[in-house]
């Protein structure tokens, strides 16, 4: 469990100097929701905001070096902000539940001397008390710092040890991030605990052309990034418990419109393919023949009833391929998917005023583009007369269309 309640990027290609919700350096911020939509027009970084959450996931499964030049970045020097000599640094407020105090996660990457990018600086911190200043139960300086054992203790800036169980530690490779190497040990509880947060993370960018594809592989509990492996979930859910999924196609099935049933179909090697009866037709069709909006909607109302759900979700551009009286509907069983707890959080970005009609004005951040080429973000709540339009029933969507912000 936990979630996000902010987050600070500094020198990320146009996000140079970024704040969503509530940090350590912005207490009196109002925390980010369980779901939060970046709007903005073509070219205002959206795309950027969303691979920064694939920077990190990709910086914990493949290194520092590899992350930069993986998903076509094209090494640190092109992502970090054009005229910017400074490193590229991350700062992730969350909370694990709402009675746990928050941690904050930093993290710092340079060139070193050699022109390679590696980690300058990582640090956890958490308050010991309710209030108080957040002591650092990891802090690594070029790959030399100290952790804490257990779930509490921690050190003050100072160099002064309130409490718990300190062990000076050094990483073998600075390329790579200390919280995997010392996540993986037991004694270092809340380390691991967060390690497993972040790899919780789920970025998708569903693909009807991918969904197509025959299966060819094991059963999968996940649905991959562009939702390839669907009749891959369909068959571990089918294995896991066949009548809870059975349960789930027929809710499914109720939000695709003209589809009267949804049958997973075993064949004899033990692979599955999902069967759609539409209406009008005698014969039903395989997911491989279902047009491309079916496949999308079926594929993000699947990705809402994981059974052990990420944590964190991405979403890109729902509305692709979707016909807008749909989103509505779609963003109202995400809003109540997710709830107002800490198993699941939904980041989606968007250029739908349908589909943004549908959320609250503190649940919507606008980004727009200054003239000195970087991205500022804004909550749609905090732009005037907004609050007060939702208020009387005015649709945010509506309001985003008639250029009352944004």
């Amino acid at each position: 469990m936990g979630k996000i309640e902010g987050i600070k990027i500094q020198n990320y290609g146009p996000l140079k100097d970024m704040v969503m919700g509530k940090t350590l350096s912005n207490q009196a911020a109002k925390a980010l929701g369980n779901v939060t939509a970046i709007i903005g027009p073509s070219g205002a970084g959206k795309s950027t905001l969303s691979d920064a959450f694939g920077f990190i996931a990709d910086c914990l499964e493949l290194g520092i070096e590899e992350a930069c030049d993986a998903k076509n970045r094209g090494g640190f020097e092109q992502i970090r902000s054009q005229g910017s000599d400074g490193p590229i640094s991350f700062e992730l407020y969350y909370r694990e539940t709402s009675t746990t105090r928050p941690i904050t996660y930093e993290l710092v990457i340079d060139l070193d001397d050699d022109m390679r990018p590696y980690v300058k600086e990582e640090r956890l911190r958490q308050r010991v008390k309710k209030r108080g200043r957040p002591l650092s139960f990891l802090y690594l300086q070029n790959g030399k710092g100290y952790a804490f054992e257990g779930n509490e203790g921690g050190q003050e800036d100072d160099g002064s040890i309130l409490f718990g169980q300190k062990e000076n530690v050094e990483l073998r490779d600075v390329r790579k991030l200390g919280i995997v190497t010392l996540g993986a040990m037991k004694q270092y509880d809340r380390i691991g605990r967060f390690l497993t947060f972040l790899r919780s993370w789920y970025l998708c960018y569903f693909s009807p052309d991918s969904a197509r594809n025959i299966q060819n592989a094991a059963p999968q509990p996940y649905l991959n990034r562009t939702g390839s492996n669907i009749n891959n979930v369909a068959q571990y859910m089918y294995r896991e418990n066949y009548k809870a999924f059975e349960k789930v196609l027929q809710e499914i099935q109720t939000k695709l419109p003209g589809i009267e049933k949804i049958e997973p179909i075993r064949f004899d090697n033990g692979q599955m393919m999902l069967k759609f009866w539409e209406k009008g037709f005698e014969n039903a069709f395989y997911s491989s023949k279902m047009s491309d909006g079916t496949l999308k909607l079926f594929a993000y109302y699947l990705l809402l009833h994981e059974k052990n759900p990420r944590q964190l979700v991405c979403i890109e551009e729902p509305e692709n391929g979707l016909y807008h009286r749909y989103l509505a509907q779609l963003a109202d069983e995400m809003v109540n998917n997710v709830g107002s707890g800490f198993s699941k959080q939904l980041f989606i970005t968007t250029h739908s005023p349908f589909f943004v009609n549908s959320l609250a004005p503190g649940n919507v951040w606008v980004l727009t583009k200054g003239d000195d080429g970087y991205s500022t973000i804004k909550r749609a709540s905090d732009y005037p007369f907004v609050k007060e339009l939702s208020e009387e029933g005015v649709t945010l969507g509506d309001m985003w269309y008639s250029r009352y912000f944004g």
